[in-house]
């Protein structure tokens, strides 16, 4: 596909790696000359210097040919203006990162603006973010969740403590794992130990610290995380943010009917004004980085904790230091440290990068246009770091070689598992007799790098 990516600010620049490193034909633009030209170098892309809402500058881009234009500048109305102007130009498809929480309060006037400028999906990070917070929040002990099948199929990612039940045991030995867990209604699929990733079959020996992936519908995650780990089960119900941040009152907002929320803001102007904007959340003015403060408002009590300050720096000690005086769950936003080997190193839970989270969700955006042209890649979700990839398959040809054959026939490609195949909402964890037939979604988990259609896991 033809893309321009207007804004090579830290969102652009993931985005445009992203797509150049999926095959795609990337034009930058950005109005300073240093952005675009160390973008156009790092990733070998056609680089445009100039304002993106110029109608000249979006023609030497391209604009009339672009299968698909993205403005990520740094004002909202700038990205609508963007789109607009692009759509009106001749491209296919516009997509607008849009933060501000007027623009989706109302669902009927969003769709309604989108319409009338021809905007294919409004993007935003704050709200991706929050929605992952949430989703860890869900199962505390989770270091992951990852969502397919329209939400009717999870993963989860967990650590082993030294003295949990699995440590030393095969799967084929342990009952409840046999290749068919809960009824046949999860599996692992993915375990890390000490960055090397493997696809577990029955013969693989569990040891502390190993981080493993389960597939399951989330309405039977309670039962299975009690079945790892009692602990695991507890639902939240006391929260604290930490920073008072767009995220914060998305992530606030998606909480506060069920869960106990408590968020902790230096700015009196920003305190009024998330007191006005969620009513029934605690909003405690203060300076987070005092410690008398934070044990004052029961830091120790929390079931978890999220730093959302504006300095990646400040998070992780906010993090560490919770850590080290309660049992919550740490949830630590990271924006601009590069340092992930040094990240990877320190004692937190869940780290959420929302750069990366928006570039992932345009990624899947992209490949869902690229499926209604022929390739049949639904959603790509990265786990450990990248090292492995868990894809949506949408099977549309009745001829395919996959198609019809029992599972053990197949010769599949090596470090891979068909994890799920959902037929017609039905969710589905596969043994070997099973078949893959047309219309069915197929989650696919591999370390296996550039699939692009279902044929491609055969050998």
């Amino acid at each position: 596909m033809k893309i321009i990516i207007v804004g090579c600010g830290k969102v652009g620049r993931t985005i445009a790696e992203q797509l150049n490193g999926e095959g795609h034909s990337i034009t930058v633009v950005d109005i300073n000359s240093r952005n675009v030209n160390r973008l156009a170098e790092h990733l070998d892309v056609m680089g445009v210097e100039g304002d993106g809402a110029s109608r000249d500058v979006l023609s030497d881009a391209g604009v009339e040919n672009a299968d698909l234009v993205i403005a990520v500048a740094d004002e909202d109305e700038l990205n609508l203006y963007i789109c607009l102007l692009a759509h009106c130009s001749g491209a296919k498809n516009t997509i607008a990162r849009v933060r501000k929480p007027i623009y989706h309060k109302n669902i009927s006037e969003s769709q309604a603006m989108r319409k009338a400028i021809g905007l294919s999906l409004m993007i935003n990070p704050e709200k991706i973010a929050a929605l992952e917070m949430s989703r860890l929040i869900r199962f505390p002990s989770a270091i992951e969740v990852d969502s397919f099948a329209r939400g009717n199929v999870e993963i989860y990612t967990l650590r082993l403590k030294p003295d949990h039940f699995l440590v030393g045991k095969k799967i084929a030995d342990i009952g409840l794992l046999k290749g068919d867990i809960f009824k046949g209604e999860s599996r692992i699929c993915l375990v890390e130990r000490d960055e090397e990733i493997t696809i577990p079959g029955g013969d693989f020996v569990f040891a502390p610290n190993d981080k493993v992936s389960f597939i399951c519908r989330p309405q039977k995650a309670s039962w299975l995380f009690k079945k790892f780990n009692k602990a695991s089960a507890v639902k939240a119900k006391n929260v604290m943010i930490i920073g008072g941040s767009r995220t914060a009152y998305y992530l606030a907002d998606i909480l506060k009917e069920s869960i106990n929320v408590k968020i902790i803001e230096k700015d009196p102007a920003r305190c009024d004004e998330l007191s006005d904007l969620l009513p029934g959340v605690n909003i405690v003015r203060g300076d987070a980085l005092n410690e008398e403060l934070l044990n004052a408002e029961g830091v120790e009590k929390m079931d978890a904790i999220v730093t959302l300050m504006d300095l990646d720096e400040e998070n992780i000690m906010l993090s560490l230091y919770a850590r080290q005086k309660s049992n919550a769950k740490c949830i630590t936003k990271i924006e601009r440290i590069v340092f992930d080997n040094i990240v990877d190193t320190l004692p937190l839970d869940s780290v959420i990068r929302p750069r990366e989270l928006t570039a992932e969700a345009i990624v899947q955006y992209v490949r869902a246009v690229k499926n209604s042209e022929g390739s049949n890649v639904l959603s790509l979700y990265k786990l450990s770091d990248g090292k492995a990839e868990a894809l949506e398959f949408k099977i549309s040809s009745k001829d395919s070689p996959v198609v019809g054959k029992p599972l053990k026939l197949l010769d599949f490609k090596d470090n891979l598992q068909i994890a799920c195949i959902t037929r017609r909402g039905k969710v589905i964890i596969p043994k070997g007799e099973d078949t893959i037939e047309p219309d069915d979604l197929v989650i696919v988990v591999t370390t296996q790098k550039g699939l692009q259609t279902i044929e491609n896991i055969l050998r």
